[in-house]
């Protein structure tokens, strides 16, 4: 009984670690993205973005494209904040928090399912891992799953069977 507990353990530790990598990536992410918008922001109030006629846009695209970055930024803000509040006990079925492998022709598919910041690809370990809302078509196909479950994946537009191998 030890070794299990000990085994579960050490899951759970792996999978805190992991997802201290993605709050790292986002953290990047969102950096990047306030940086970004601070610029734009600065360019459409630049002196040098005045409409010189009333065709002239530059100052009014810099405010759009910063008022987009920075709906971006928030919107990562809570994503992160919402991946801090899940949880990384491990599960017998895909849930929120769950960490699960699937093989597939140009390798092993490594998704961690969360509430926000989908699509986010991340290392840890020397592994390539993507974040997967149960909104998304892949969360929606693999929730509540076990370990040894078909499920489609679509490849070419076609539904192709695959195997969850792992869950975590």
């Amino acid at each position: 009984m030890r070794a299990s507990s000990a085994c579960i353990s050490a899951r759970v530790t792996d999978k805190a670690k992991l997802l201290e990598a993605l709050l790292a990536k986002l953290a990047e992410e969102l950096d990047l993205l306030t940086r970004a918008a601070h610029l734009a922001r600065d360019e459409a109030i630049s002196e040098e973005s005045r409409a010189e006629s009333k065709w002239d846009t530059r100052g009014q695209e810099a405010a759009y494209l910063a008022e987009g970055q920075a709906r971006q930024a928030n919107e990562l803000r809570e994503a992160m904040a919402m991946w801090q509040t899940v949880s990384t006990t491990p599960t017998q079925r895909v849930d929120l928090g769950s960490v699960f492998e699937i093989d597939q022709a140009q390798g092993v598919l490594r998704g961690f399912v969360g509430p926000g910041a989908g699509g986010t690809e991340f290392e840890f370990d020397g592994k390539t891992y993507i974040t997967v809302t149960p909104a998304s078509p892949l969360g929606r196909t693999v929730m509540g799953k076990q370990i040894g479950d078909s499920v489609d994946l679509m490849v070419r537009r076609k539904p192709v069977p695959h195997r969850i191998n792992a869950i975590h």
